[in-house]
């Protein structure tokens, strides 16, 4: 530990000096490395936290809220069949590396991940180009102006530019650095990129040409910190300023005057991922067993230290609108789960469990994984958990479960109720067809309330469609439904003006460290 701290001193020092001579960076604890730092090609809100700090989009949500704000662009048009958006940008913006924000940077940005013969869509893979399969064309009109056409309406359009996939990059970045433009980006946020030192830290630096105002410290360091105790240690010990995802079990750490806990509720869904195609789970009783043989209250009440509350199918209710508060969680009933899996024969099956050692949104996933497997042999399941570092794990549950795996650790955090489901838990999302439904989920009905809900205009007709989706997921049972998390990330007293978004994104741009 000691030689640690030591090496982060100097890395302190090193930024301290070259940065500024009256003012310290803000050192963050991150959850783990971040895979890439091209908002285009990673998934996972680790990586969104520093990101949303170096891009901007063309909207962002509004602070405290899901609600869509102007951002780069300044005022935007849709037409009368919700089919053409016109967005006006901002003038005089440059990206870090001193290139021009424009219409032409938009274009680029978009034809990057959605065509694949434009000359730089082999700088990815684009995961999340799912959020914008609706766009047809995106057309320069003048310098400020871009249109994007749609082919057909697409209700969460404007959302989907607020997150991460659509902060935007820049051109001449990704042509000078190609597929190594995640490890040397440039954007035109409030911060602008310094260094990356692998599983040691990540710097920036205030960007004072920010077109919304400078920010109130002068540099960052983001240090991934994978063992939630260690993040505990570093806190206490004053290693770093800022940790998000407190160990339920460490809250009480930080009780007094010299820290301060936030929390936040978000849209949020912790759940397993069954595998569907092959093996015991493509039997629905057999799912729908696992449901009942977990005792998810005693996961939220004792591993999470109340920290959550128990899911009842694939939508948060942050999403109160789109909710279906009328579903009961599974109840925790061993009895019930075995007589199903008598019913389907399959008593003394052998799973393969994937869980993951820490990763964005994933709670206390060993503790959480090992009490899952005590739940389910207790009803006759034989589990063997296999243990992956969050990248690597991502490597293995991403491309599906087949052949590998029967079950799997997952969390998402979502900005619209149409992501999600239709990322996860449609038959076109298979792995093999770009998607992340890695446990082979499908049911034509499904698929048919979810392509209506995201092309309607009517937000009542889209609840009801969502709510339909949500009564037949929950019977299908594709996952164990686990858990709703609120986020929490504790501060020491030299921090001001921190809080924490409903959309789990850290923003530091107002933050001030005395």
């Amino acid at each position: 530990m000691k030689k640690i701290l030591s090496f982060f001193s100097i890395l302190i020092t090193f930024v301290f000096v070259s940065v500024s001579s009256n003012a310290a960076p803000l050192v963050v604890g991150q959850i783990a490395e971040p895979k890439s730092l091209d908002p285009a090609t990673v998934t996972a809100v680790n990586d969104f936290r520093i990101l949303m700090n170096v891009y901007d989009g063309l909207v962002r949500y509004k602070d405290g809220t899901l609600e869509v704000e102007p951002a780069l662009a300044d005022s935007w048009t849709i037409s009368d069949d919700g089919k053409e958006y016109t967005f006006n940008l901002r003038s005089g913006i440059n990206f870090h590396d001193g290139s021009s924000f424009n219409a032409d940077a938009v274009k680029f940005n978009f034809d990057r991940m959605l065509d694949e013969n434009h000359p730089y869509h082999n700088t990815g893979p684009f995961p999340l180009s799912f959020f914008f399969s609706a766009i047809e064309s995106v057309d320069v009109i003048n310098s400020s102006t871009v249109k994007f056409t749609l082919n057909a309406p697409y209700a969460p359009f404007l959302s989907n530019l607020a997150y991460p996939t659509g902060l935007i990059v820049s051109p001449e970045g990704v042509k000078a650095n190609g597929a190594d433009f995640g490890r040397n980006p440039s954007g035109t946020g409030a911060f602008k990129f310094e260094e990356w030192k692998s599983n040691e830290a990540v710097v920036v630096s205030r960007n004072d040409s920010y077109w919304d105002g400078k920010a109130g410290v002068e540099a960052v360091i983001f240090r991934p910190l994978t063992d939630g105790n260690t993040r505990v240690a570093e806190m206490l010990s004053g290693g770093i300023d800022l940790m998000v995802e407190i160990p339920p079990t460490s809250l009480s750490e930080f009780s007094g005057s010299e820290y301060s806990v936030v929390e936040q509720a978000g849209p949020h869904v912790w759940f397993l991922i069954l595998n569907a195609k092959e093996g015991p789970f493509a039997n629905k009783k057999v799912r729908q067993a696992a449901n009942y043989a977990i005792n998810k209250k005693a996961i939220v009440e004792d591993v999470l230290e109340g920290t959550a509350a128990i899911a009842a199918g694939p939508t948060p209710p942050a999403f109160a609108w789109a909710y279906n508060d009328s579903l009961e969680p599974y109840p925790y009933d061993p009895d019930k789960a075995r007589a199903l899996i008598k019913e389907a024969g399959a008593e003394g099956a052998t799973l393969t469990f994937y869980v993951t050692e820490g990763g964005s949104g994933m709670l206390d996933p060993v503790a959480m994984g090992t009490a899952i497997q005590a739940d389910l042999e207790a009803v006759g399941f034989d589990v063997k958990i296999e243990t992956y570092e969050w990248n690597s794990f991502l490597g293995v549950v991403n491309p599906g479960l087949e052949g590998k795996a029967d079950m799997a650790e997952m969390a998402w955090m979502t900005n619209d109720p149409d992501t999600l489901p239709f990322l996860a838990l449609r038959t076109e999302s298979w792995p093999d067809q770009g998607g992340f439904n890695s446990g082979y989920y499908s049911n034509p009905k499904v698929d048919e309330l979810l392509n209506a809900a995201r092309s309607s205009t009517d937000q009542d007709e889209r609840a009801r469609l969502y709510q339909e989706m949500q009564t037949i997921v929950q019977d299908d049972a594709p996952w164990v439904f686990v858990a709703n998390w609120k986020q929490n990330a504790v501060t020491n007293s030299s921090v001001k003006n921190f809080s924490l978004q409903p959309s789990f994104f850290l923003l530091l741009k107002d933050v001030v460290k005395n």
